[in-house]
C-alpha cells in the first residue's frame, strides 16, 4: 500500500456499536463517510489505516475496499478480479483465505465464488496455486444485487483479542463490546467505575485503557505487517508516541466478584493489560459489599442472563435482589446493566431505561441505564 495513496476503509462493527465507532473515528481526526448497518467508513492513508487498528476500541476488523465491479457470471467475475491490484497487498508467498457472501444475485454459489476468486488473485499474483501458510490473509468478497465489493482485511485477528485476555470465565464479554458500552453510556474515564460482577474483568480493564488513554493494539500484531508495503519504521514511531500519550493518574477503577476463580482470571488479566496497577479487585459477595457514598460515579454490570450462566427456574428474583442490592450499595450512583430484555430489566425495580440494542457472541441484548 502506497502511503501518499488515499484508500477507502472500512471497519466492521458489531451491530449497535456504529455510532459509537464513528465518535471514535471522528474524535481521531477521521470523517466517516458512510455508518451503517455493522460498519463504518472513511477516506485514508496508509499512516490512517495503523492508526485506526493500533486505536479502535469498538471495531472488530479493519478492511481496505480493494475494488467493486458488476458481474453476473463466473468467467466475467475471474477476468473482471484479475485485474484488480492484489500485489500492493499480498506477497506472491502469502496464503490467502477467502469469504464470501451473496445476496439476491445471479452469483450464488459462495464456493464457486471463492474458487473464482482464488484463481483470479493467483493468476494477478504470478503463481499457480494457493500457497499454505500459518498467517493466511483474509480476503472478503460481498455480493449484492450482482455488485461485488472486495476488501483485504489489514487486522489479522479480530480487535477484540487485545492479548490481554487469556483467562475467561464461562460467559466473558468481548472486549470491543464493553469499550463500546462505555462509550454509550458517556463514561469518558474521569469519574469512577465499579463492576460489582466483573467476572474476567472485561469492564474495568477496558475502562482503565480508556481512562489511561493506552492505546488497545499495542501489544498485538496485524495482518497488514506481512502486506508489501509495510512500513516497520513508521509503526514503531506510532506505538512510541501512543506509549507517551499515557496518563497515569486515573480514577478508582472497581472490580467485585464472588468467585475466587473469576478474581484470578482478572488480576492475570489485568496484569497482562498493563493496567493492574490502576484496578482494585475484590473476592466478595455483593450481599456482603458496604454501602458506597453517595452520588460518586457509575455502577457498569453484566449480570448472568440465565443462558450460559443457570439463574434457576425465576430468574426474576436474582435481578429483583440485584437490584436490591445495588440501591443499598451504591445510592445516588449512575447504574448500567446489560440484560437479555425488558422483563429482567423491569424486575430489578431500577428505574432503567433502554440505550441501545447489542450482540453478544451471537445473543441480542440491550442496554439499560438509570437517567442522570
Amino acid at each position: 500500500m502506497d502511503h501518499r495513496r488515499t484508500e477507502t476503509i472500512y471497519l466492521v462493527v458489531s451491530p449497535g456499536l456504529e455510532t459509537a465507532c464513528a465518535e471514535e473515528l471522528s474524535e481521531r481526526g477521521h470523517t466517516p463517510t458512510f455508518i451503517g448497518k455493522g460498519g463504518v467508513a472513511f477516506t485514508g492513508r496508509l499512516q490512517d489505516l495503523y492508526q485506526v487498528n493500533l486505536w479502535s476500541r469498538t471495531a472488530s476488523r479493519v478492511l481496505i475496499r480493494l475494488g467493486t465491479l458488476r458481474s453476473r457470471a463466473f468467467p466475467d467475475l475471474y477476468k473482471k478480479a484479475v485485474r484488480l491490484p492484489w500485489g500492493r497487498f499480498i506477497k506472491p508467498e502469502t496464503a490467502i483465505v477467502l469469504r464470501a457472501s451473496s445476496h439476491q444475485s445471479r452469483l450464488g454459489q459462495t464456493d464457486r465464488i471463492a474458487e473464482t476468486l482464488e484463481a483470479a488473485i493467483n493468476r494477478s499474483l504470478g503463481r499457480s496455486t494457493n500457497p499454505s501458510g500459518n498467517a493466511p490473509q483474509l480476503v472478503l468478497a460481498r455480493i449484492v444485487n450482482d455488485e461485488v465489493t472486495l476488501s483485504i482485511d489489514s487486522s489479522g485477528e479480530r480487535l477484540h483479542r487485545r492479548g490481554y485476555r487469556q483467562t475467561a470465565t464461562r460467559a466473558p464479554l468481548r472486549e470491543t463490546l464493553a469499550a463500546g458500552i462505555l462509550r454509550l453510556l458517556g463514561w469518558d474515564g474521569r469519574a469512577p467505575l465499579v463492576d460489582p460482577m466483573c467476572g474476567s474483568g472485561t469492564f474495568v480493564i477496558e475502562a482503565a485503557l480508556l481512562a489511561a488513554q493506552r492505546a488497545p493494539g499495542l501489544q498485538r500484531t496485524f495482518a497488514f505487517m506481512a502486506w508489501p508495503g509495510y512500513r516497520p519504521g513508521l509503526w514503531t514511531r506510532l506505538c512510541d508516541e501512543a506509549s507517551r500519550q499515557q496518563k497515569t493518574s486515573l480514577p478508582r477503577i472497581q472490580g467485585i466478584d464472588a468467585s475466587p476463580r473469576a478474581i484470578a482470571a482478572a488480576r492475570q488479566n489485568s496484569l497482562r493489560s498493563g493496567c493492574a496497577e490502576n484496578i482494585q479487585l475484590f473476592q466478595q459477595r455483593l450481599e456482603d459489599v458496604p454501602p458506597e457514598g453517595p452520588g460518586a460515579g457509575w455502577v457498569v454490570c453484566n449480570p448472568p442472563y440465565g443462558h450460559r450462566l443457570p439463574l434457576g427456574s425465576r430468574p426474576e428474583d436474582f435481578y429483583q435482589n440485584l437490584g436490591d442490592q445495588l440501591k443499598r450499595i451504591y445510592p445516588g450512583w449512575r447504574l448500567a446493566l446489560v440484560c437479555p430484555d425488558d422483563r429482567l430489566a423491569r424486575a430489578t425495580g431500577l428505574p432503567l431505561t433502554p440505550i441501545a440494542t447489542l450482540n453478544n457472541g451471537g445473543l441480542t441484548i440491550q442496554l439499560f441505564a438509570t437517567p442522570p
